[in-house]
């Protein structure tokens, strides 16, 4: 993602040693995203992910890299954390925790098609059908809690009819934390953060993929991943991958073929399907707010591009609307 700590290829080079990776030959500062420290690292091996966590514990980075290899182990295609000769995955680099994970094949697809939804769908059901067994459980950290504290920083930078709807959001989600029947949800790891700039997809022979050439290689970064409700995994899909973002409506031409996929995986239950509306709200004002804070209280970086939060509030609006199914 962005890089906010600086690593010299004889820093990377002595890190990687222990991982017996070969020799470095290339190493590349990675600009997406917005949150943590990567760069692309080559060897005779092949390309990795160094990542330099900025925010995070130990503690946290063990859930998120453990589930990795979990998913790995099921057939999932997502980085596979590299472990020293004591099975270590996590390390220190410039006083940050830090591990290498192997790097996916493909490309991002920022305009998808209905196939590109389909395939996303199906993926994520398969995604949390595989971790319905993983041991370890994770607080959300961007949940309710931080939404509140993040509340209290944007507000003074809203104009009235964006604080209003703010605050009006926080009432309504305030409720549904505390609706008994709401956490009786199927839960378990979600990815959290599951836009189009976090799956790859690889070209494929016309035979082996029949509605495009384009075919879902791999999910990747994790590090928003959670032990939380599966839909809210859904409903953030569904506010990136199926949206109008002119106007923050679902497009039925790519929603339809998602759901329909992600049912026949692991379908959705009747009470999932009854909360999915409130729970668009959800991804929609955290993502709103997330968005927001990156704006208006920026870090430094190198290679750093925030994200406009007017789409999420477009979005958020829209869903307000008595949006069902």
């Amino acid at each position: 993602m962005a890089v906010f700590t600086p690593v010299s290829a004889e820093e990377a080079a002595a890190f990687i040693a222990p991982l017996k990776l070969g020799k470095l030959t290339s190493l590349r500062g990675i600009s997406d995203g917005i949150e943590n420290t990567n760069y692309f690292v080559t060897t005779p091996a092949g390309e990795f992910v160094l990542t330099l966590f900025e925010r995070l514990c130990e503690e946290e980075l063990s859930f998120y890299l453990q589930l990795m290899l979990h998913l790995t182990r099921k057939g999932i295609p997502v980085p596979k954390p590299r472990a020293d000769d004591g099975g270590r995955i996590i390390f220190e680099l410039n006083g940050k925790p830090a591990s290498v994970v192997t790097k996916l094949e493909g490309r991002h697809c920022l305009e998808p098609e209905p196939h590109h939804c389909e395939q996303v769908g199906e993926m994520l059901g398969r995604m949390h059908e595989a971790g319905s067994d993983f041991e370890f459980e994770q607080v959300n950290l961007r949940g309710f809690g931080w939404w509140l504290r993040a509340a209290d920083q944007i507000v003074p930078f809203l104009d009235g009819e964006r604080r209003g709807v703010l605050l009006d959001e926080l009432r309504f989600q305030q409720a549904l934390a505390s609706d008994s029947l709401y956490h009786t949800l199927p839960r378990g790891p979600i990815h959290g953060d599951l836009f189009r700039d976090n799956v790859l997809f690889a070209s494929a022979p016309a035979l082996d993929s029949p509605k495009g050439a384009d075919k879902l290689s791999g999910f990747f970064d994790f590090y928003f991943a959670a032990s939380d409700v599966l839909i809210f995994d859904v409903a953030v899909c569904l506010n990136d991958w199926c949206i109008d973002r002119q106007t923050g409506a679902l497009l039925p031409a790519m929603a339809t073929p998602f759901l329909e996929a992600y049912d026949r995986t692991r379908p959705l239950t009747a009470l999932e399907r009854r909360y999915l509306p409130a729970v668009l709200r959800t991804a929609a004002l955290r993502f709103w707010l997330s968005r927001l804070v990156d704006l208006h209280f920026p870090r430094e970086s190198t290679l750093l591009h925030a994200h406009d939060p007017e789409h999420f509030f477009r979005v958020l609006c829209h869903h307000r609307r008595a949006l069902s199914f």
